[in-house]
């Protein structure tokens, strides 16, 4: 049964781009194969929202989907009329446009298969100079858009991704995609040559693949968070460490490190390690600032409690004289 676009990703047959774009990030992240390496089903369903979106996100192979269905491929292939030729002309003053193939019917007293599109065809290999000139022009295949949403470590560290393509024959190609060290969401990576072949044309000079131009979005970590080169990290410690001081192991990106806690730290204090945040090529690494966050044990006994409002009024202070609105 031929695939619902409009099914797979989740939205209405009259939404935005926006809602379009919006839905496939989503679905992007639920389904990416790095995300569920558990999930056998992942890829299968990540390549069908891939196929959906590549469709739904551009402009004319929609208009295309949203008249032919499933078939648009074959029919764009063939056209609106005989030999894949369609014309369109619109008179001055804004009236709606005119389909010429199906104003004569498709064929124009040249028997069965010759359409209105053959005449202006010959225009074309008759045009003179300077048709022959154009002709014999570069050829360029199409761009491809597409989007990607890749783990929050390797757009920091920079890795290698996979994309999932669909061409215009209707085949999925899967093509690996090196990822920079310290790419930010948002940001598009070209690759040259990806895209579409050039169309096949006697009299061109020369000819040469479109590109693939990849958005590429970043999801979220759970621990880390990234202001440019820099990472912030919460780090939880107990009473006693903050208290007394202690050396922590704490994760970076190029591995876990060990960080000296000095005694007395209060929940707040931001340690900064230099040289252990986003290093993108030919860059000075960032830092990585550590906020400490003192956790108490659960379930102080009465004892315990005492301790602590013994040590409290020994040492006396208040920490919330400088709040105000």
């Amino acid at each position: 049964m031929p695939q619902d676009y409009y099914k797979t990703l989740g939205v209405d047959r009259g939404a935005s781009p926006e809602d379009i774009q919006k839905a496939y990030r989503t679905l992007a992240r639920k389904y990416h194969p790095d995300l569920n390496p558990d999930d056998k089903q992942a890829k299968q369903k990540f390549q069908e929202v891939q196929a959906a979106f590549d469709v739904l996100n551009d402009a004319d192979k929609r208009k295309l989907y949203d008249r032919y269905g499933s078939n648009f491929e074959a029919a764009s292939a063939a056209g609106a009329g005989p030999r894949g030729a369609s014309y369109t002309w619109s008179p001055q003053g804004g009236a709606a446009e005119v389909d010429l193939n199906d104003l004569f019917g498709g064929s124009m007293g040249g028997g069965e298969g010759f359409g209105f599109g053959d005449i202006f065809r010959q225009f074309r290999r008759g045009g003179g100079p300077k048709a022959s000139r154009a002709a014999a022009g570069p050829s360029r295949g199409a761009d491809i858009r597409h989007e990607i949403t890749i783990p929050f470590s390797t757009a920091a560290t920079g890795g290698e991704a996979q994309i999932s393509v669909r061409r215009q024959s209707g085949k999925i190609e899967d093509i690996k995609v090196k990822i920079p060290a310290g790419i930010e969401d948002g940001k598009k990576i070209r690759l040259r040559g990806q895209g579409e072949p050039a169309p096949k044309s006697t009299g061109a000079r020369e000819s040469t693949a479109g590109d693939i131009l990849l958005t590429i979005h970043v999801s979220p970590h759970p621990c880390f968070r990234r202001r440019g080169k820099h990472l912030d990290l919460v780090v939880p410690v107990t009473l006693a460490e903050a208290a007394s001081g202690a050396k922590i192991d704490v994760p970076t990106p190029r591995g876990v490190i060990r960080l000296s806690l000095p005694p007395g730290t209060s929940s707040g204090k931001k340690l900064r390690v230099k040289g252990h945040g986003v290093a993108p090529p030919g860059q000075t690494p960032g830092d990585l600032l550590a906020e400490i966050q003192i956790v108490l044990p659960e379930n102080l006994d009465e004892e315990e409690r005492q301790t602590l409002e013994r040590i409290a009024a020994k040492h006396p202070q208040d920490p919330r004289a400088g709040l105000q609105w």
